[in-house]
């Protein structure tokens, strides 16, 4: 399913994440090759974090270049922000994403999430 994904599923998805509700665009670097990846993801946001919803699990390689780089860019909502403090969280309940989201979470077995918080913006204030 994964090969699907990336190859079909991504692209067609890549133009609407950036502005469509519960979804973004992860943008990252590759630990190795340097190399910019954009992600298309489900994220949900609660005040300055936001959720990513792990459907294929932590151990896939844009969750490995964040978790390395400490940081990444989130587009969404047609706004772009930079990410930090990347953290693991494994939730059962899906108590970290809304209700409606949380059956169909269930259904595919997602209990992996990654929280982010926003970059504070050394020019404010």
């Amino acid at each position: 399913m994964r090969p699907f994904t990336t190859r079909i599923v991504n692209p067609v998805t890549r133009r609407i994440a950036g502005w469509a509700p519960w979804f973004g665009i992860i943008v990252c670097r590759g630990r190795k090759s340097g190399r910019e990846y954009r992600v298309p993801m489900n994220v949900f946001r609660q005040g300055d974090t936001f959720t990513f919803a792990l459907t294929y699990g932590s151990d896939v390689n844009w969750v490995r270049n964040v978790m390395a780089a400490g940081e990444c860019r989130l587009i969404s909502r047609r706004r772009e922000r930079r990410l930090v403090e990347p953290e693991l969280v494994v939730d059962p309940a899906r108590r970290l994403v809304p209700q409606p989201v949380r059956t169909f979470l269930g259904l595919i077995r997602t209990t992996e999430f990654l929280r982010m918080r926003i970059a504070e913006d050394p020019g404010a204030g």
